[in-house]
């Protein structure tokens, strides 16, 4: 029940990033002009799932201390606390901010709700239509305890189509090995379909967003080229219009001589 000088140690590094966090959503939050606006964004509600945690797990570990409450406060308490701490990994999603491609892969995401629901659509019909297939084959034909039920081999189907095979659930009788080896050609089928959609519009994404972060770190070039244009533009100007005054003072010199001999 007693912190360690290593959990101390942890308990003043996290104090001392989770207040720099929160001084600079405090900072971005005042800058912003319409703050519902700003509560709005996705990245916005991250860092207050994100910095929330600490200061309602440090309010609840004061209010459970022995001696305020009793037994059912403290079971209460550490279970609010273990929850809380399950929702620090938010820390890590931080990264989306100043990552070029976290953020492209939420916009993604974002924009791609079709084909996951697609993608989503069709594993599930596959699950439905192998899962009794091999629970079938392997359960009355080849006597096998591995396939117990039709929800337990919803597992194996899930595993299999997705091509991520983790062996815990493997047919042994022939009818059962052809089924699965069904699953996992229609699971590699199905699966590319949407995913070549869904490449297209990362790629997309990814191209946009890389464009957007050039314009906006580099506006000092833009408006230099503007002002040269213009300063080049104005002197052509310059030029065009004094071009004929100088003909006509080039044309008075040259005849200002024969002037001055005529009356010689």
């Amino acid at each position: 029940g007693e912190c360690s000088p290593k959990c101390r140690n942890l308990f003043v590094l996290e104090t001392v990033c989770v207040a720099w966090f929160s001084f600079e959503f405090l900072l971005r939050s005042l800058q912003a002009e319409s703050k519902c606006a700003f509560l709005r964004t996705p990245l916005n509600i991250i860092d207050i799932l994100a910095i929330l945690p600490f200061y309602v797990s440090l309010l609840v570990g004061l209010a459970a201390r022995p001696g305020v409450g009793g037994n059912k406060l403290l079971e209460r308490a550490g279970l609010v606390l273990r929850l809380l701490r399950a929702l620090r990994v938010l820390y890590v999603m931080r990264l989306a901010r100043h990552s070029l491609g976290l953020r492209s892969l939420g916009l993604t995401v974002r924009r791609c709700a079709r084909e996951f629901g697609l993608l989503l659509l069709f594993l599930c019909v596959a699950m439905a239509l192998f899962a009794p297939l091999v629970h079938l084959a392997e359960r009355e034909l080849g006597a096998r305890r591995d396939f117990s039920s039709v929800p337990a081999s919803y597992w194996w189907a899930v595993i299999s189509m997705t091509t991520v095979g983790y062996g815990d659930m493997v047919p042994r009788s022939l009818p059962g090995q052809v089924v699965a080896l069904s699953s996992i050609l229609s699971g590699i089928l199905l699966m590319a379909f949407p995913v070549t959609s869904i490449f297209h519009t990362f790629s997309r994404s990814y191209s946009e967003l890389k464009e957007q972060q050039q314009r906006t770190a580099s506006p000092e070039p833009a408006l230099r080229e503007d002002s040269t244009r213009s300063a080049s533009a104005t002197a052509t100007e310059d030029d065009g219009s004094q071009s004929p005054d100088g003909a006509g003072s080039a044309g008075a010199s040259s005849e200002g001589p024969w002037a001055r001999a005529g009356p010689t």
